[in-house]
């Protein structure tokens, strides 16, 4: 167990007693990750910014129930960060995407920006969005939590109610679609 691990386990242990100022500090470990993987589900500044913060909350509400338990911090985040959003759509019933200009525009906060910078510098945003779009949902999930959120295939596991060995057939599926889909469009 590393010093960060036992660190995050420290923080929960206190915010299981209810201490906000821990539960603060695991916001700020957080908050940019779930929030980036919100916004390429959304794309929309306003609702991941919305969904993010109700991901914080009902994730609060649970760990300050007596009888709550958690083995892992970063896959209760993310599947409550994903319940949001599926529930978000449920609601909706439809998806308002922006074009790539546009979204780098309305994102005030900077370190957003710089994100979407550094991402931009390796493969515009716009052409990710449109190649990955084109996957179905548990393939593009899949691929955002592996690649963009940088979580192991046990930790997907757990998010997706999976085992580690379906995650690593699926993800490796979603790559060769991915790569089809994106050779097929620089055919054209």
């Amino acid at each position: 167990m590393n010093t960060s691990s036992i660190k995050l386990k420290l923080l929960l242990a206190r915010v299981q007693k209810g201490d906000p100022e821990a539960y603060a500090d695991i916001y700020e470990l957080y908050i940019d990750r779930i929030y980036r993987f919100i916004f390429f589900k959304v794309s929309n500044h306003e609702e991941a910014e919305d969904l993010a913060a109700e991901v914080f909350l009902k994730t609060w509400q649970y760990l300050i129930q007596p009888e709550s338990k958690v083995n892992n911090l970063n896959a209760l985040l993310y599947q409550t960060a994903r319940n949001c959003v599926i529930d978000f759509y449920r609601q909706n019933n439809k998806r308002e995407l922006l074009p790539g200009d546009e979204t780098l525009s309305r994102i005030e906060d900077k370190r957003q920006q710089k994100l979407l910078i550094e991402i931009e510098a390796g493969i515009e945003l716009e052409k990710i969005e449109k190649h990955i779009s084109k996957l179905k949902d548990e393939y593009r999930e899949i691929l955002i939590l592996k690649y963009l959120e940088e979580l192991s295939n046990d930790e997907i596991a757990k998010v997706l109610e999976k085992s580690a060995g379906a995650v690593r057939v699926l993800s490796h599926r979603a790559l060769k679609i991915l790569k089809d889909i994106i050779n097929a469009s620089e055919e054209i």
